[in-house]
């Protein structure tokens, strides 16, 4: 269990991608910001809910929830939903969704790019502002 922990940081992103999420879902009705920009953050969204409790390495973490939003695709590819009857339910088609697109899977690895790329801009930041670095060290 050395790996679970709570991190309000990412607690707080978590809620504010969440919050995007719905009102993209409840008022968003054109051809990019729901389908693209929707999916695009989704990954995000899980990648945070994830890192908000496990504690590990961010390649392997976003890896991860990469290969599950892949996985959440390909379902939709089997027509899921409708497998198990739940195509009148709203929720579930909007939770897992209907129609597989291969644009959705560009969405979710150009966001998964995303997650990877600020991880490594922030952990370079960390490393840069300790006292012992060797870039904040001034030579005089």
């Amino acid at each position: 269990m050395k790996h679970l922990r709570f991190n309000i940081g990412y607690c707080i992103l978590t809620i504010i991608f969440f919050i995007i999420e719905v009102l993209i879902a409840l008022y968003v009705r054109d051809n990019i910001v729901r389908p693209y920009l929707g999916d695009y953050l989704v990954v995000i969204l899980v990648y945070c809910a994830v890192r908000t409790l496990v504690k590990g390495n961010v390649v392997k973490i976003a890896a991860g929830v990469l290969l599950f939003a892949y996985c959440i695709e390909w379902l939709q590819y089997c027509n899921i939903v409708t497998r198990l009857g739940l195509e009148q339910n709203q929720l579930a088609r909007t939770v897992i969704g209907t129609g597989f697109e291969w644009w959705d899977m560009l969405a979710y690895t150009l966001g998964i790019i995303t997650v990877v790329l600020i991880e490594s801009l922030c952990k370079q930041e960390k490393i840069d502002d300790r006292p012992n670095s060797k870039k904040s060290k001034s030579k005089v």
